[in-house]
């Protein structure tokens, strides 16, 4: 069971919907596999790169953990950018040079750039923006509500599959 979660790392809204994501990981664990899927908002200038290094640090085994660390952080990466980006990296113990590298030769770019056009396609137009079993959840404006009807979606899934 695939739930993904459109985000974006300068967002404020998404560092909120943490609280909601580490829940659902503790109840469901590994029945529940819970996807980034980047959607970088033209308002903050710094979201574009964040989700290329979340990308690199994904490669180097510690995405959710980066991910969750860069959110913590939303208004320092905006006045910080990338020098806070490489930070978190050395913090975590990542390789800096390889993920300075990766957001130079843009490797990550086609990453990105396929999940903000799949976002488009599906109407997602701000973060967090959370799909399971095919159901659209905008997070952006609320999230009340939002977790207790992603396990009522989880759970009848669940159900169905027992």
């Amino acid at each position: 069971m695939v739930l993904d979660v459109w985000c974006e790392l300068q967002c404020p809204d998404c560092h909120a919907a943490l609280a909601d994501l580490r829940a659902l990981r503790e109840r469901y664990g590994d029945r529940l596999d819970i996807r980034l899927r980047h959607f970088p908002l033209a308002k903050h200038k710094h979201a574009y790169a964040a989700a290329q290094a979340a990308e690199e640090a994904l490669a180097q085994g510690q995405g959710w953990p980066y991910v969750e660390a860069v959110l913590a952080r939303t208004e320092e990466l905006a006045a910080r950018g990338e020098k806070l980006l490489l930070e978190v990296a050395g913090e975590l113990g990542l390789d800096t040079e390889e993920l300075d590298t990766a957001l130079i030769d843009g490797r990550h770019l086609l990453i990105v750039d396929a999940d903000e056009a799949e976002g488009k396609a599906i109407g997602v137009t701000g973060t967090p923006t959370y799909v399971i079993a095919g159901e659209r959840l905008d997070g952006g404006k609320s999230q009340e509500g939002l977790r207790a009807r992603i396990e009522e979606i989880a759970d009848r899934l669940l159900a169905d599959q027992g």
